[in-house]
């Protein structure tokens, strides 16, 4: 399954991984400059949700993919249930 982010999409989850980049350069610059435990944690828990949240537009958007590709009769030759179970496995690595 190969993925393929429209403009919107790609925007946005670029979007997020940017940020995410941002505030993990901030946590090791924080951690470099020994700053408070709690504001390092907070910092890196906001950096976890960016990733999070980039991780689970991916897959929404190679769900829709695949559901479309379902449609058109699985063009990979890939059957519903094999598809099922890769997505399924794509959130558990995300929980």
């Amino acid at each position: 399954m190969e993925l393929e982010l429209a403009g919107d999409e790609l925007k946005s989850v670029l979007n997020r991984l940017r940020r995410a980049q941002g505030q993990i350069s901030g946590v090791i610059r924080m951690i470099e400059e020994g700053r408070d435990c709690e504001d390092v944690v907070t910092q890196l828990a906001a950096a976890s949700r960016a990733l999070d949240r980039a991780g689970f537009a991916i897959i929404a958007t190679g769900l829709q993919q695949c559901l479309t590709d379902v449609e058109k009769g699985a063009e990979n030759g890939e059957t519903g249930d094999r598809m099922r179970a890769r997505l399924e496995k794509l959130f558990l690595s995300l929980a």
